[in-house]
Order: C-alpha cells, then structure tokens, then sequence
C-alpha cells in the first residue's frame, strides 16, 4: 500500500528496489505511519544537491525521523524500526543470529543476486556488464544454497522467529527470478518465501 500520511517518519527510497522494499515491508507490517518520497536511482534522484544534503553517500533507503535526524543504510534501518518490537530478538544470542544473517545479506546475498537483477533488468543487453551475470550468478547459488542448508534446520533467519532478518533476505531472494536464479531449485527457500509472504500485514514490491 501507498503512505501519504504526515505523521510518522519519510523515507526516501526507489520502489523497484530491493533495501528500499525492506523498509516498506516491516513498516507496513508494525502498521506504522510513513511518508513515501521515490527517489529513482536510475534517473539520478541521488545525484542532486538536495539529496546529497541529506545524504552524503547519494543511497537509498534514507530514513529521515520528524525531529530531522537522518538515517541510512537498509539493514541499519531496519534494526533502528525493529527496536523493542517482536521482529527484533531481546535475547543477546538470538540479536546476534539476527545480525549474523543481516551481515550476510549484505556482504554474501545483495552484491550478487541484487546486482545481477539489475544488470539484467535494467542495462541493456549489449552493455559490457552483462559479462559479469555468470559469475554473479554462481556467487549468489552459493548464497542461496547457504540459505537452503539453514532452512533444513530452522524455519526463520531471525533467532528463531520471524524478523527482520528474513525481512531483510526476502527482498531480493523472492525477485531473484528476474536475476535468472530458477527459485524451484531450493525447495526450502521457496517455502520460505510463501511463509514470510502469509505474515499478517505484508506488502508486495510495487515494481
């Protein structure tokens, strides 16, 4: 759903993508109000001196709180969201599994399976970046192949329950098709993705 309301936080952000849709994901999950301001990426929005104020960086997500404090990075974002809610562990063990898979998503997921969705999606077919889809395509196999060995063992990614970890996971894993990952290939990961899509209050990527 779409948020015009002027109370609650803005977040700047591109719909199309992924860490952007992490933020709409759990705030339409908390049910929290939230102003929406798209700021496309691929038609230099982040570019601007504006955002660049806001910004420094040039990325999105941003998430900039009533009071004017700013902050970005998705992942750092969502912990910030999540804060004393139950898509974010109280237990120290389960807050660090939680972090665990947030840094792996970062580091061992996004780069691979994120960038190969927009190099095949976005640029076009004769653009000297299409020779790097085999290989990003092999890294992010092994990234979801470390998500399928979890799976086997335990049905979320965030201590245990659902969170923000799998909020997190979901963004670009249940896209990954439009990156030319064949999802039926993990079983356990597709499951998943129909289990984070049946959590009371989601919301689809509005493409």
């Amino acid at each position: 759903m779409t948020h015009s309301a002027s109370t609650g936080p803005t977040v700047y952000g591109w719909r199309a993508s992924g860490n952007c849709y992490k933020l709409q994901l759990l705030l339409d999950m908390l049910g929290r109000p939230y102003r929406w301001i798209d700021t496309v990426t691929t038609a230099g929005a982040t570019r601007t001196p504006e955002f660049l104020a806001l910004n420094p960086n040039g990325k999105v997500p941003l998430l900039v709180l009533e009071d004017g404090r700013r902050l970005a990075e998705s992942n750092a974002i969502l912990c910030y969201l999540a804060e004393g809610t139950p898509y974010l562990p109280d237990d120290a063990w389960d807050r660090a599994r939680t972090l665990q898979w947030l840094f792996f998503e970062q580091y061992s997921h996004e780069p691979c399976i994120a960038v190969a969705r927009f190099i095949a999606r976005w640029l076009p077919a004769d653009h000297e970046r299409q020779a790097e889809l085999p290989r990003l395509r092999e890294r992010g196999a092994v990234a979801l192949d470390v998500m399928e060995d979890h799976l086997a063992r335990e049905g979320w990614f965030s201590g245990g329950a659902f969170g923000i970890a799998d909020i997190a996971l979901f963004a670009y894993t249940h896209c990954a098709s439009e990156a030319g990952f064949e999802l039926p290939r993990w079983p356990g990961v597709a499951a998943w993705l129909e289990r984070v899509r049946a959590q009371p209050g989601f919301s689809p990527m509005i493409a």
